[in-house]
């Protein structure tokens, strides 16, 4: 039973008192105070007690009672303390006691809240134990953003009762840069995890081109349809992409296989040169492949791929305009400035007219990259992440992969990537290397004056200084692409406007 602000759930037994406290887990966040109400023995502790083993990841993870100290703290993915207030002399002594330093870099779970209630947050999350028959009943109030974090932990536990997995135990996997985040899937049913992806519909954001907003424009997906579409499509082409067991497209809940934990990345970080080669012989074969333009994804919903137009090619690298120029020289580009780059933006992809057009999947790097050592062929390489996909130049995916942007790929390594890409291409036959290789340095440079401005829009609007530790790179790359001859008037340009140098 819910009302507006208000969670009522009955808990059986203990077993579902622990899911309770493993949910909520997953929809807590730094700045939120937990309030653990209820008489003796109702189940606050186990209640705690199941949210920082969840959080922690560590079922045997010791959790003593803050009876005595009144406030015990954990060092985990988010930082907790967890406070228990029973025997607080005066409320005032909260402050004494560090919760609001705690509050601000981490969450607060807060047993015997009513002895200090006048010095917790207003916008707190309260929650009610109470004894009821045999069991024992969870009274949830939260209001905003944490009503619909709960609201959404506890309809993904519907849709994996109703998917045959009832109290399947969930973990937080990865939270990627988009809206979505993932969950490690456990259950007796399954010999290994699967994984769910939670894609939360979101309300469209402000037009920024011809009354659109930005995902429109840029051909980005918005639901779940295009990543089973590009899924199936690859899977049926001998592609090791994750099979899809259920979805909710409505809700966005997809539970998928898990393809595996190892990266193309050794534990330094660094690219390992092998896992790279298969790579690029992966993406080798998927451009010689033709692709549907529209697949059909259930009875009622065909997916159509969108091309990677002229709109969005330049949309994207106006983020330079808009974000790194201002950034490096503390003047905004001049209206001429603007008109000459994006004149010139123009002309390049005029000359992408003839160039090579297939599936692009967008973001072919490192982090979208699983290693799978047990297959062979291209099934060693797993693909995620590609629910972007459009058709376009195929020596985009190319140029993702061989200046991966969060990774240095240094200059032998590029060339031994380039060399295999090429030759592959040519045992294929009917290969255009120059006409490839133009196209490639275009969409290079379009990648990177895109990324160049990006890493500057997260530090100033998002408030994410660390991706600029890429800028280096990001401008190194541009730097290859400007060699091409096809590149002169962008070199020029860049070069008047002072991008492309390297900068910390």
């Amino acid at each position: 039973m819910t009302t507006d602000d208000t969670i009522s759930l009955f808990l059986e037994d203990e077993a579902a008192t622990i899911r309770l406290g493993e949910d909520l887990a997953l929809a807590l966040k730094a700045g939120d105070c937990l309030a653990l109400s209820g008489d003796l023995g109702a189940g606050k502790s186990s209640l705690a007690r199941a949210i920082l083993r969840a959080i922690a990841d560590e079922e045997g993870l010791e959790v003593p009672s803050p009876t005595f100290t009144l406030v015990q703290s954990y060092d985990l993915r988010i930082p907790v303390s967890h406070f228990d207030l029973y025997r607080l002399g005066d409320p005032s002594e909260l402050t004494e006691l560090g919760f609001d330093e705690a509050l601000e870099n981490g969450i607060c779970l807060v047993e015997w809240p009513e002895m200090a209630a006048g010095e917790l947050p207003v916008e707190r999350i309260t929650l009610t134990l109470a004894h009821e028959g045999n069991g024992r009943r969870a009274t949830i109030a939260a209001a905003g953003a944490q009503a619909l974090r709960i609201r959404r932990v506890l309809a993904i536990r519907n849709f994996l009762d109703d998917a045959g997995y009832p109290d399947a135990k969930r973990r937080f996997l990865t939270g990627d840069a988009s809206l979505r985040a993932y969950e490690a899937i456990h259950h007796e049913k399954v010999e290994r995890r699967i994984i769910l992806m939670d894609w939360r519909p979101h309300p469209e954001g402000p037009p920024v081109y011809d009354g659109k907003p930005y995902p429109k424009v840029a051909h980005l997906a918005q639901d779940a349809y295009p990543f089973v579409a590009i899924a199936n499509a690859l899977r049926e082409r001998g592609f090791a992409a994750p099979e899809i067991f259920k979805v909710d497209y409505t809700q966005g809940i997809l539970l998928i296989e898990d393809l595996g934990t190892e990266g193309v990345l050794d534990d330094t970080g660094r690219p390992i040169a092998e896992r790279y080669r298969q790579s690029v012989a992966c993406l080798a074969q998927l451009h010689s492949m033709p692709f549907p333009r529209d697949i059909p994804v259930t009875a009622t919903h065909t997916h159509h791929i969108p091309d990677f137009d002229r709109t969005a090619l330049k949309m994207e690298v106006q983020l330079v305009l808009d974000w790194h120029i201002g950034w490096k020289r503390g003047t905004a580009p001049s209206e001429a400035e603007r008109k000459e780059y994006l004149a010139i933006w123009d002309g390049l992809i005029d000359e992408l007219a003839t160039a090579e057009k297939n599936l692009l999947l967008r973001d072919f790097h490192s982090p979208n990259i699983i290693w799978r050592p047990q297959e062979s062929g291209v099934k060693k390489i797993g693909l995620i992440d590609f629910q972007d996909a459009i058709i376009g130049p195929t020596a985009y995916d190319l140029a993702s992969i061989v200046q991966d942007a969060r990774v240095t790929i240094e200059p032998d390594l590029f060339r031994l990537l380039m060399d295999d890409y090429l030759a592959l291409r040519h045992a294929q036959g009917g290969f255009d290397e120059a006409g490839f290789l133009k196209a490639w340095a275009i969409m290079s440079a379009q990648r990177n004056c895109k990324l160049a401005g990006l890493w500057v829009r997260l530090l100033q609007r998002d408030g994410k200084p660390g991706y600029l530790r890429h800028m280096p790179r990001t401008l190194a790359y541009l730097n290859v692409a400007l060699e091409h001859e096809a590149l002169a008037p962008l070199r020029d340009w860049c070069a008047r406007a002072g991008i492309g140098q390297s900068e910390s």
